[in-house]
């Protein structure tokens, strides 16, 4: 169980500047995208406004996230001891300048401490290291990019590259650290990514997530800043997968991608492998008739699924978007309605109001009903290094069964 602690914090404010590959950088001033959040008149809320662009909340006083931690753990029915707490925000947490007495507030509650995603460019001395763990932290999530000082420093903007990857170093042997590296084709791959992998082997690393570096609007860019770095082709989803299954291989690290793929399990859409027919018996019948709206990466899967457990009342479109969270109103303005039933559910955190929605799908001149799905369908590989099989495949099927849900309610009974 996990208490997120939010410190606050600003994308290339507080985190001593933006990374070049940053997926915050560019960032123009928008519109409001909307969501399932906002009012049902009003296009645009918190969450889709200046929470997707992490623009509004400066570093927060430490007494401040201790309250929320405390007020968590009072409406939590788990024993501290099945508690850690997660310290994360929308800046680097390393660059916290209240980040080590939160850390000692944390352990005086009796609780472990992990850092969420940070680059380490607030660290300028391992010994900051040394004192975080002797404070209780005991897992780092930590973005390494390279073990390789000039690329940290040109690509990372980290001021004290030597300090970060000794800090890296010291995390690893002697508490948990899950690395992460944005993958930038002819920059950080190839034999630069072997040699950070020996040495995250080495050191005695978790795990290591590979991201495939998003320069385009399909591959969710939707702040208008695409591209971040001009002249920058990533790798097709194959060859990232291929990548991810490779390294994977030749390590030993659990080694995940994001947006494809864990191949330790077979993740995501575990369910959905030929083989796994087995689980599908656990899903409900359909009993309504829709169209799923995706991702271009989803759209397989999932339509595999309903195909399996026989529910020809339903059809799935991909859209040219490759992460359904980050649909907006445009990927559904793409969409044939010839080939859209009366019924439509779209993806639980897609970006778009719910009344656009509906008149986007009824511009034919057929009014349809339009519902959302679950948020996720699967666990990404962002966060399935640390499931196992079983707990991803158990995740899948509830929710799948929330998606049934939603096709039975929202759909049309068919013929």
């Amino acid at each position: 169980m996990q208490i997120v602690a939010d410190v606050g914090g600003i994308p290339g404010k507080d985190c001593r500047g933006f990374c070049k590959y940053c997926y915050f950088r560019k960032v123009k001033p928008i519109e409001p995208l909307g969501c399932r959040y906002c009012s049902p008149n009003t296009v645009g809320c918190k969450h889709c406004g200046e929470g997707v662009c992490e623009t509004g909340s400066e570093f927060k006083p430490s007494f401040l996230v201790m309250n929320e931690i405390q007020t968590a753990m009072m409406m939590n029915q788990t024993s501290d001891k099945e508690i850690k707490v997660n310290i994360s925000g929308g800046g680097d947490v390393s660059c916290y300048p209240q980040l080590e007495e939160l850390v000692g507030g944390i352990n005086q509650f009796g609780l472990k401490s992990h850092l969420g995603y940070t680059s380490g460019k607030g660290i300028d001395d391992s010994k900051m290291a040394s004192r975080l763990m002797d404070l209780g932290v005991d897992e780092v999530t930590f973005t390494l990019f390279a073990n390789d000082v000039g690329l940290r420093k040109e690509w990372v903007k980290d001021p004290s590259p030597e300090a970060s990857l000794e800090s890296a170093k010291l995390f690893a042997e002697s508490a948990n650290l899950y690395a992460a590296s944005v993958i930038i084709p002819g920059v950080n791959d190839g034999e630069v990514l072997r040699k950070t992998c020996e040495s995250l082997e080495s050191w005695g690393a978790k795990a290591l997530l590979l991201m495939r570096f998003a320069n385009s609007t399909n591959q969710g860019l939707i702040l208008g800043n695409s591209p971040i770095v001009e002249d920058v082709n990533s790798q097709s989803v194959d060859e990232f997968s291929s990548l991810v299954q490779e390294i994977n291989n030749e390590y030993n690290l659990r080694v995940t991608g994001t947006p494809l793929g864990d191949p330790s399990i077979n993740a995501p859409f575990i369910i959905a492998r030929d083989g796994n027919e087995e689980y599908l018996q656990f899903l409900k019948d359909v009993t309504g008739e829709a169209t799923i709206i995706t991702s271009k990466l989803a759209a397989p899967f999932i339509s595999k699924v309903f195909k399996k457990i026989g529910a020809n009342s339903v059809n799935v479109i991909g859209t040219n978007k490759e992460i359904a969270c980050l649909m907006t109103q445009e990927d559904f303005e793409s969409v044939d309605l010839s080939q859209v039933k009366d019924s439509v559910i779209i993806p639980g955190r897609s970006f778009v109001h719910d009344k656009v929605a509906e008149d986007i799908f009824s511009r034919d001149g057929v009014e349809r009903v339009v519902g959302r799905g679950p948020d996720t369908l699967s666990v990404d590989g962002e966060l399935s290094s640390g499931f196992t099989e079983e707990e991803v495949i158990m995740e899948e099927l509830e929710s799948f069964r929330d998606l049934i849900d939603a096709i039975n309610f929202f759909g049309m009974k068919p013929n």
